[in-house]
């Protein structure tokens, strides 16, 4: 998919920083020439009308291969992604973010594209009918972008909680031991811990199950006793790109599918249910340090 001639003429004037889109930052002939140096392209402004030049460069990363039908190229979705992110908007009082955020999403919604922005500030183009609901997206050149229609679940109208960490377990009091010990991690850490039986509300449990991973930011898992449900909720998370970090009471009970995704191993103690606590609290302090 290509980006209009009009479209490219706007993505022209925001990257000049010309009239109406003065709120981006104003770049002079050297700062074009910086600008798609800082995305490894080998263009230097030839002293011609600055935007004349922009938009003839852009048409030529436009004409590129596509990876994706509903995608414009990848040298220009990099370009729009870069013409947004945060560290251009630094220590200039004459520049928005917000309104360039707003301007890009306009200009790109003739084209059924939009913008999403990640926990990290990093702005990415997106189809205008899908969400990045992956813990982590960014774009590759060898990565194809994804959407999807569930037929046997419902996709949930609430919003993702970049602080919600789900639980998947069998369903029996001999694991209200690691339920507690998990919570106890969620709690000092100031982060929410929920598992589907502490829900309700669609009118059948799988739905709820589908909705807490949906939403969540990480899911932990207790291969314990090779239970099949947690073994398919398993793979509804890994498919929607969520953060899995898997528990279990014996390595044995993982998958030779799964046995290349490091568990955290504890039994069913008080001694062990304090191992897990610590164990789980270091993972899950990467994870969402990462995610400031």
């Amino acid at each position: 998919m290509k980006i209009g001639s009009a479209g490219v003429m706007k993505l022209a004037e925001m990257i000049c920083g010309d009239e109406p889109f003065v709120f981006f930052p104003y770049r002079s002939s050297s700062y074009l020439t910086r600008f798609f140096i800082g995305l490894d392209l080998d263009y230097v402004h030839d002293g011609s009308t600055r935007r004349v030049w922009v938009t003839e460069v852009l048409n030529e990363l436009n004409n590129k291969q596509s990876i994706q039908e509903s995608m414009p190229s990848i040298e220009m979705v990099k370009t729009i992604e870069y013409l947004l992110h945060p560290d251009h908007f630094l220590f200039n009082e004459n520049v928005n973010r917000e309104r360039a955020i707003e301007a890009v999403t306009a200009c790109l919604k003739t084209y059924d594209l939009t913008i999403a922005t990640q926990s990290n500030g990093i702005a990415k183009v997106s189809p205008a009918h899908g969400e990045f609901i992956s813990t982590a997206f960014k774009t590759v050149p060898t990565e194809k972008l994804i959407s999807f229609k569930p037929s046997v679940f419902n996709v949930p109208e609430k919003s993702q909680n970049k602080k919600l960490v789900s639980v998947m377990m069998p369903f029996s009091s001999a694991f209200g031991g690691t339920y507690t010990a998990i919570k106890n991690v969620t709690d000092y850490m100031d982060l929410e811990c929920l598992r589907a039986d502490d829900i309700w509300d669609n009118s059948t449990f799988i739905q709820d199950i589908f909705d807490l991973i949906y939403c969540a930011e990480v899911i932990v898992v207790d291969f314990t006793g090779r239970n099949p449900n947690v073994m398919y909720e398993t793979g509804i998370a890994h498919t929607l790109g969520k953060t899995v970090i898997p528990i279990t009471q014996s390595i044995d009970d993982i998958p030779s599918d799964l046995g290349h995704h490091r568990a955290l191993k504890y039994l069913p103690n008080e001694q062990g249910y304090k191992d897990l606590s610590n164990e789980l609290y270091k993972r899950l302090k990467v994870i969402f340090q990462q995610e400031i």
